[in-house]
């Protein structure tokens, strides 16, 4: 139930950004100007830099990306380009620090703060592992299992070399033991 209703608002602003472009690009150029559009003689030509056209490319990854997010489908993918494209709406849209009006300024902070905890959300659904160990979890009981082979290893190891040094040490007496007995017995007393 978490992943849709996280994902509605994300599906439905999207909707939105795709049927009035033109309306969310005026909301958003003052920031695009600055991020984007005054940079546009450094980028590629294939990479769009009016407003218009950014807002659309916004719009569908809102809507992709929140209707895979709702469906389980690559939830955690998908709630990082959620996130990626949620930082940059916030900025443009809700920038109470430019606000002078106290009211406006009131009701911008509490849609940049409720984008703010959608983004904390999104966060958690990327984090998520459906209950499955993480990979780094994983890949610590993996070395904490080959650390335990090793040293399981090297004990055997040590156990095997102690007996046959015991044995060689055995054998080593019992030869000196021999050799003495028969030096003695060829000797004159």
């Amino acid at each position: 139930m978490a992943r849709p209703l996280l994902a509605a608002i994300f599906i439905s602003g999207g909707i939105n950004a795709l049927r009035d472009p033109e309306g969310h690009a005026k909301m958003a150029e003052p920031f695009l100007h600055k991020a984007v559009t005054s940079k546009a003689d450094q980028l590629p030509d294939q990479v769009p830099t009016d407003p218009p056209n950014l807002v659309r490319i916004d719009g569908a990854v809102k809507v992709v990306a929140g209707t895979l997010l709702a469906l389980g489908k690559f939830p955690r993918v998908s709630s990082l380009a959620l996130l990626g494209s949620l930082v940059p709406t916030t900025i443009a849209g809700h920038p109470f620090w430019e606000e002078k009006d106290p009211q406006q300024r009131q009701q911008q902070m509490i849609e940049f703060f409720k984008n703010a905890g959608l983004a904390g959300g999104l966060l958690l659904a990327a984090a998520d592992t459906e209950g499955k160990p993480s990979v780094a979890w994983r890949a610590k009981q993996v070395a904490q299992e080959a650390g335990k082979q090793v040293q399981d290893t090297a004990g055997t190891v040590q156990r095997k070399t102690g007996k046959a040094t015991g044995a060689v040490q055995r054998k080593t007496g019992k030869a000196a033991g021999k050799a003495t007995k028969a030096i003695e017995s060829v000797l004159p007393r």
